[in-house]
């Protein structure tokens, strides 16, 4: 009867018809309850939603009916469910009391032994759980607590399930289970850190409805100290939950959820995982928008914790691994996905001045580099579009050339930039104008709706049908002015013009705003001069960011000059040193070219206020600028302004000044003024637009010479400790601003004066100069060679000093790698090895050569010359790191190729400065080629060996008659590197010290992590303050050889020819130093007689000019040399060739032209050679004894030789030889060069 009642009943029947069959039944069941009639209810109990439509066209799908019929049918099934259920739910609330203890038995059975119940009801159980307790919950009260069982079970479905179920029963309105079931739900929350994945995925989606049914209870916060939790946890799936989680909680309850807990969950936008990330992305996206639109609403007002959102993504700028991320994919996320498409320019910009309260330098850089890159495709276009319309139907291949350059610089700027340079090709083949007209015009809209209008409009006309209908919505997006507008700048100046308390404190963020906008789109001022200059003029303090703002946008905006002078000009005489600067700056955007009296008029009043004593400070500041903008009105008065400088703060002594030392570097007022005159100088020789300097330069190399080595600014001055190191760090600094002009004029003793500041005493000197060369060897703005610095402070006493000049090494090592295999590539030098950073060997050695702390030459002690040697063997072991390669095996190949040719070429050169620091260079090229043959396991570049060795002929000379033979023994050298490697995984206070006493108060480097190749040496090496040093006793000479050479084979290179070089149509500027006027000239001289010789690996066939034998004559050299066999005959090497096999030879290898001892193995009469095997490496080679030189050993004589350490006399054939040439040697730089403050 229960079955037919069930099944009859519908949900349209009338209600008294209901309450008919529910009498029946209740009365039935008050008679005689069963289990039976039980599961029948229960049955009917859960039946509702079981049948889905598609079920239920599944049960009528083979019935012949229309579909109609069906979709009828279908409903009428689902109905009888619904109304079968609503009649259980009935029947269960009116017999709760008679039923109870069957429904507690049947549902506390299936709790803790489902597999005893034998009815098909227990697979459902929890969902009747949930059914009755939402209709009677009075009947589970013994039944609810077994449910913490079910939390605890081993078994990962049951607790899946359990928690499902809880967290439905948590969500009823009015029933309060977290209170009243506390055991319950401790354990539930216990379940956000189950050992199950699943389970704590679910868990998290159970704490989304649960705080949505009572955010303010004391269970919801508890359930969001456990989201905090699942926010780092270990499974990036729990993780991503956690996160959507906790977005949709904050967008639920925005002004009251935990600021703590919105921060946190926008730290996974920097997450390991990629997916995450994403993830992140998308929802902390859709928070930041609901919280504009509520900020626009007046419902809250901004918060720097949900301001801290675009902070985080900008940071996404800077992750590698992900192209999604990348700035390309970035500037369309600032630009249509941040803020709201509805929201006003006026809310807007209202974020984008309180993130700039909240920005760094990093959040700069990345915002910077995203409006960069849309400034370049911005005006890139612009060049298109105007090549496109003047050269109509030029179709020539020249012309194509220049579409395609065109093409390459604007798909960089997206994320696929093949894919992009393809549709760029197949946009220039469209006949329709219409599109290139409308691109136009969305670059001239400097409006934020206007531009948004425009580009509605092109889309529209485009079609979403259109092939290239994505890639042309992207190039429009980059083509607008839609992340900045005009309408931007207007809001900025009115807030900052406003004057009120709340825009008071976010002035300074307003005007960095404004500043990022103008350096990259400085057009968007225009409209708004009027409101900027008021501003400007008004300003009080004066606020030199506007200033700035004005230097950068003058020439695209209508400001009259004759209407600022006079407040710029004040600027110049009255203001600080910055202000004054930007004020400069302005003036010469603003000036026209028919009215540069005006610099003319400027300069004659700050030379009356240096020369009357008047701010001294910012008008030598406000000259430096001068000079450089304009080099004729500086010149004309440089015969008052220099004199003055030299006499009137260079020569005076720090007595004649009041001073103060409230300076944070202890400098004091004297100090400060003698290093502004100095930049004041300077920049007068570094002329912004490349201008011919007339003036000679030579006074200022001695100031710089003096200031490098005493600290002082002339003879006879004494200042104290802290002044001299100021001093030396500004001289220094100085130099290397200089070398980005003049370069080659830079004497070897400057140039040596200012590495040493690497290895200065005042540990604030050192990480000064390692720092700023840092910078502009990054920058690309100085020659390569001042990476030596580098080298030199990886063994300073304080570890941080350390890790940084390892960490600048190898990005440096890194960079310019890279870019000098893609000047390779492209044949921009090709043949020379210059690009390379392998070349900066070629200074380093040098350097060291006339280090006063050089071993004596009779020294025999392998920890001396491991230290000493350390800064040449870490740039050594950086150059052929593949880690500083990216992996590319190719690099490092090369840059062992060319360390090998140029330690050969010092070889057979000679020390310009001091013939007697030769053979320091020979000795430390040694050391180096060793190094680098005992440590490369890359193999050789076969491919790229240079056909040219350039040596600077202000340091080498060529010296063909020099012996190319090691000048130690083979094992000595080798336990030389031994100890050097042994040392860097030592603790720095174990090792052995040398040169300058180290400062009791630094901090000592500790063990060697990570495997980092640090220097754990806690004393530096010293250069001589004068550039020289006293001359070492030769070394004493023996008449045997010491050792054995370890094999090395190397591939040839390509065969050259001679190539000679003219140093005529260099432009050189006319001022020189006395002390480097002599280098220079003979460096001039010799590069226009010099030799450049192709370089050989190989060197058997290649034939070298001015090289008549392969013989050295003793007389004409120091060095001892054994006495060897000449070429043996055919016919006698025939007669005892089979006599040799067993015995013990030393041979000349035709590898490399270098001697090695070695036993015979064998004998092939065909070709006539002998099999040999190496003592040293174990080598294998087949030599024709016939031709090379040879001579036999006795075991006796060589071990003698073994346990002598001496120099080595051989013959080097090899054909790597130095070219005398200009000390432009030095790698070309290529790109843009910066502006040097």
């Amino acid at each position: 009867m229960f079955n037919i009642f069930f099944s009859v009943v519908r949900v349209h029947h009338q209600q008294t018809l209901i309450n008919d069959v529910l009498s029946v039944m209740v009365h039935i069941l008050n008679e005689e309850a069963s289990q039976p009639l039980l599961d029948v209810v229960l049955q009917n109990l859960v039946k509702e939603g079981k049948v889905s439509v598609r079920e239920c066209m599944l049960q009528i799908d083979s019935r012949n009916i229309l579909l109609y019929d069906k979709l009828v049918l279908c409903y009428v099934l689902q109905d009888a469910d619904s109304a079968s259920s609503q009649l259980a739910v009935s029947v269960i609330q009116t017999c709760a009391d008679k039923l109870e203890s069957f429904v507690c038995g049947f549902l506390t059975s299936c709790i803790l032994d489902r597999d005893a119940v034998g009815s098909e009801l227990k697979e459902f159980y929890h969902e009747i759980i949930f059914k009755i307790f939402k209709c009677a919950p009075q009947m589970l009260l013994a039944v609810i607590p077994n449910l913490t069982q079910e939390l605890l079970t081993d078994q990962v479905d049951v607790r899946l399930k359990a928690v499902n179920l809880i967290g439905k029963l948590f969500t009823l309105p009015d029933h309060h289970i977290a209170q009243r079931y506390q055991d319950l739900f401790i354990e539930f929350l216990k379940r956000f850190s189950d050992k199950s994945a699943e389970v704590r995925v679910s868990a998290l989606q159970c704490a989304k409805v649960c705080y949505m049914t009572n955010p303010s209870g004391v269970e919801s916060q508890e359930i969001l100290s456990s989201l905090e939790g699942r926010l780092l946890d270990f499974d990036d799936r729990v993780r991503t939950q956690a996160v959507i989680v906790a977005c949709d909680l904050a967008m639920y309850n925005m002004r009251c959820f935990p600021p703590k807990l919105i921060s946190q969950t926008t730290e996974r936008l920097r997450d390991k995982k990629i997916p995450v990330r994403k993830k992140a992305l998308q929802k902390m996206m859709e928070v930041y928008r609901d919280y504009c639109n509520k900020c626009s609403e007046g419902y809250m007002t901004i918060s720097d914790h949900f301001e801290q959102i675009p902070c985080k993504i900008l940071m996404l700028c800077f992750d590698k691994d992900c192209m999604e991320f990348r700035s390309q994919n970035m500037e369309l996320v600032l630009a249509e996905d941040l803020f709201p498409a509805v929201l006003s320019v006026e809310e807007r910009t209202r974020h984008w001045i309180h993130l700039f309260s909240l920005f760094t330098p990093l959040h700069i850089k990345a915002l910077n580099s995203i409006l960069s890159q849309k400034q370049r495709l911005q005006s890139e276009m612009r060049t298109y579009l105007a090549i496109r319309r003047k050269e109509k139907g030029n179709n020539s291949e020249e012309m194509q050339k220049r579409y395609k350059v065109s093409f390459l610089k604007m798909a960089v700027s997206f994320a696929d930039p093949s894919k992009a340079e393809e549709c760029f090709h197949k946009l220039n083949q469209m006949k329709d104008n219409n599109i290139f007209n409308s691109l136009a015009l969305l670059l001239d809209e400097l409006q934020f709706t206007d531009a948004r209008t425009s580009r509605d409009t092109f889309l529209n006309m485009i079609g979403e049908k259109h092939q290239n209908f994505e890639f042309l919505r992207t190039l429009s997006s980059k083509c607008s002015y839609n992340i900045f507008s005009s309408e931007h700048v207007r809001c900025i100046l009115y807030d900052v013009s406003s004057k009120s308390p709340v825009n008071k404190h976010l002035e300074a963020a307003s005007v960095r705003l404004l500043l990022a906008i103008t350096s990259f789109f400085p057009v968007l001022l225009r409209g708004s001069e009027s409101q900027f200059q008021m501003l400007l003029e008004e300003s009080d303090p004066i606020n030199e960011k506007l200033i700035e703002v004005l230097a950068k946008a003058g020439t695209h905006i209508s400001v009259k000059l004759s209407e600022i002078y006079p407040f710029l000009k004040r600027v110049c005489l009255e203001g600080n040193r910055v202000q004054s600067k930007y004020a400069v700056s302005a003036i010469a955007a603003l000036v026209d070219t028919s009215k540069q009296f005006i610099f003319s008029s400027l300069c004659k009043e700050l030379v009356d206020s240096l020369v009357g004593g008047h701010n001294i400070p910012t008008v030598l500041q406000s000259l430096g600028c001068l000079a450089q903008y304009s080099v004729s009105t500086f010149e004309s008065q440089d015969g008052e302004i220099t004199p003055c400088i030299y006499q009137k703060i260079f020569q005076v002594g720090s007595s004649d000044f009041v001073d103060s030392f409230n300076d944070a570097s202890g400098c004091s007022d004297s100090c400060k003024l003698k290093i502004y005159g100095l930049k004041a100088l300077v920049k007068s020789f570094l002329p912004h637009r490349g201008t011919q300097i007339k003036r000679q330069i030579n006074v200022l190399w001695d100031i710089l010479s003096t200031m490098l080595q005493k600290g002082e600014t002339a003879e006879g001055i004494t200042s104290c400790e802290n002044d001299k190191a100021c001093i030396r760090i500004a001289a220094a600094k100085s130099v290397l601003r200089l070398s980005r002009r003049w370069d080659f004029h830079i004497s070897p003793e400057i140039f040596h004066f200012t590495i040493s500041m690497a290895k200065d005493d005042s540990p604030l000197v050192r990480r000064l100069f390692l720092d700023k060369a840092h910078k502009l060897l990054k920058e690309h703005a100085i020659p390569s060679r001042y990476a030596c610095a580098f080298a030199m402070a990886t063994s300073d006493c304080l570890k941080d000093l350390q890790d940084d000049s390892l960490k600048y090494m190898a990005e440096f090592v890194k960079d310019y790698s890279r870019e000098a295999q893609l000047h390779q590539i492209s044949g921009v030098q090709e043949g020379l090895i210059t690009d390379f950073p392998a070349y900066i060997v070629v200074f380093l050695i040098h350097l060291l050569a006339h280090d006063t702390s050089f071993p004596p030459m009779d020294c025999l002690d392998e920890e001396t010359y491991a230290q000493f040697s350390s800064p040449l063997f870490v740039l050594l072991q950086a150059l052929i790191n593949a880690s500083n390669a990216d992996g590319a095996l190719d690099i490092v190949k090369d840059s062992v190729l060319y360390l090998i040719c140029i330690f050969r070429a010092i070889k057979r050169s000679e020390d310009v400065i001091d013939v007697e620091r030769t053979p320091k260079l020979h000795i430390l090229a040694d050391i180096g080629h060793s190094f680098v043959t005992l440590t490369n396991h890359n193999g050789l570049s076969a491919s790229h060996a240079p056909g040219q060795i350039l040596l600077p002929s202000s340091l080498y000379k060529s010296n063909s008659r020099c012996l190319t033979q090691s000048c130690f023994d083979e094992h000595f050298v080798k336990r030389v590197i031994q100890i050097f490697k042994s040392n860097i995984s030592l603790p720095a206070s174990t090792l052995p010290k040398r040169g300058r006493k180290c400062q009791e108060d630094r901090t000592q480097a500790d063990v060697v992590k990570d495997n980092k190749l640090i220097l754990a040496s806690c004393k530096i090496v010293n250069l001589s303050k004068d550039g020289r040093a006293e001359a070492q006793k030769p070394e004493k000479e023996g008449n045997s050889t010491g050792g054995r050479r370890r094999k090395r084979a190397l591939s040839p290179s390509a065969p050259g020819s001679v190539a000679f070089h003219d140093c005529s149509n260099n432009d050189y500027p006319s001022g020189v130093s006395k002390k480097s006027e002599t280098s220079l000239q003979k460096e001039i001289l010799s590069s226009c007689d010099s030799v450049a010789t192709i370089s050989s690996l190989g060197g058997s066939n290649v034939s070298i000019q001015n090289v008549k034998s392969n013989t050295i004559d003793v007389e004409h050299s120091n060095h001892p040399r054994a006495k060897l066999k000449g070429p043996c005959s055919l016919k006698e090497i025939s007669k005892k060739a089979e006599a040799l096999v067993g015995q013990r030879i030393k041979f000349l290898s035709p590898v490399d032209k270098c001697f090695y001892s070695g036993t015979v193995d064998g004998y092939n009469s065909q070709n006539n050679k002998h099999k040999i095997t190496c003592d040293s490496s174990g080598d294998v080679q087949l030599v024709c004894l016939a031709s090379e030189s040879w001579e036999t050993i006795s075991d006796g004589s060589l071990e003698e030789k073994k346990q002598k350490v001496g120099r080595k006399a051989s013959v080097d054939t090899s054909a790597s030889e130095i070219t005398d040439t200009n000390e432009a040697a030095v790698p070309r730089r290529t790109r843009r060069q910066k502006k040097l403050n």
